[in-house]
């Protein structure tokens, strides 16, 4: 009996040991079963007029249209040709993988309604201010230092905290 004990012992110690020093490796990046990519990432919509549906199949039933092309979606799974997506409020279904861009663009502040965000002239607080932009304005992400992204769009150009975004990860460096 003191060695069956001992040997499960041995192995709740093992596989405990395991999971701590594997640590890092079991945080690793997940890779997409069909593209490779990481999962989760960030994409963007390419058309003003996507499905998303219940699974990955035209067969299945269409849940909501997404119409502004350009809107940042999360992908969250792959099957195929299809890609699971997540939008800013937590919407998830399936959406053809020909309807998304890797082009990186985000959102400014959806769950601020009603407050503008602050753009700068440079990646500081104390810079001079270059514009206010409105909750859900879509911008085209230039890059990420990991605390502030430069954006563009239609009439202006800055840097804004990259917590004010939805659509790049907490710390996420964009070149």
């Amino acid at each position: 009996m003191s060695k069956n004990v001992s040997r499960r012992f041995r192995l709740v110690i093992a596989v405990v040991f395991f999971a701590w020093s594997g640590g890092e490796c079991a945080l690793a990046e997940q890779k997409g079963s069909a593209s490779g990519l990481p999962i989760p990432r960030y994409v963007s919509l390419k058309s003003d007029r996507v499905n998303l549906r219940e699974g990955p199949s035209k067969d299945h039933r269409t849940t909501w249209v997404f119409q502004r092309a350009g809107l940042p979606v999360e992908i969250t799974g792959e099957f195929e040709i299809w890609r699971k997506v997540r939008d800013s409020e937590g919407a998830e279904g399936w959406v053809l993988h020909s309807l998304l861009s890797g082009r990186r663009t985000v959102l400014v502040a959806p769950w601020k309604k009603g407050v503008n965000s602050i753009l700068f002239n440079k990646a500081s607080n104390k810079a001079a201010p270059v514009a206010k932009l409105q909750p859900n304005v879509i911008a085209s992400v230039r890059g990420c230092d990991g605390t502030w992204c430069r954006i563009t769009g239609e009439g202006f150009d800055g840097y804004i905290s990259q917590s004010d975004l939805w659509g790049v990860y907490p710390n996420e460096k964009i070149e």
